[in-house]
């Protein structure tokens, strides 16, 4: 792996696809003054940053204490990849697991830039995943401070896209959030496909001939 990959960069940003989000954060934030909305833009961003490089220094460490061998992990994560993936191809954001109570009663509490904006909207399983196994391919600490760094990127993308939230959804409306999650959805399921292939060919080495 190259000292800067950048595939693990487009990966995250197809899976977060802060975009799509873009519609949830316009939900959760009515009725908010200016200062209300700035600060959940700050605090939601930093969050994805927070468990995005958190994944990358700690991950491993994680899945060492719970005996969890890479390859089967990678498996695991390209499946969640593939079905992140197919919901985008539905144009559905990729980590949305909420319902509508969910989404009434998170309205109502002050925590929503984190839960569930943050957690799982923009940062679910799929992208913790994905950031472990790339953690594991990094073999220089460089390689890992710029996957942490990834998360940096990853954090200013979903503050411009929040800040920009309503100019966005007037300009794209409906159809074009959907196209632009369907595209990201594509790429991803290309993506996770891959990373299955690599953990598969771990676990079985007959499948690479």
């Amino acid at each position: 792996m190259p000292g800067m990959d950048l595939k693990p960069l487009v990966t995250l940003l197809a899976i977060v696809n802060p975009l799509a989000i873009v519609p949830f954060f316009i939900h959760y934030t009515m009725g908010f003054s200016d200062e209300q909305r700035r600060r959940t833009v700050l605090i939601s961003s930093f969050s994805a940053f927070a468990v995005i490089a958190a994944s990358a220094l700690l991950g491993l460490q994680i899945l060492d204490f719970f005996s969890i061998s890479l390859a089967s992990f990678q498996v695991g994560g390209g499946m969640l990849l593939l079905t992140s993936a197919l919901a985008m191809l539905n144009a559905q954001p990729a980590e949305a697991k909420t319902n509508q109570a969910e989404v009434d009663d998170a309205s109502s509490r002050a925590s929503i830039a984190v839960v569930p904006l943050t957690i799982p909207l923009l940062t679910g399983p799929a992208t913790m995943s994905t950031v472990v196994i790339y953690a594991d391919q990094a073999k220089t600490l460089l390689q890992h401070v710029a996957l942490a760094g990834y998360g940096i990127v990853v954090a200013l993308a979903t503050a411009v896209c929040f800040t920009l939230a309503e100019p966005i959804a007037r300009v794209l409306g409906k159809t074009g959030i959907n196209v632009m999650t369907r595209l990201m959805g594509l790429i991803l399921a290309a993506l996770a496909v891959e990373v299955m292939a690599t953990g598969l060919t771990k676990l079985f080495p007959a499948l690479a001939g």
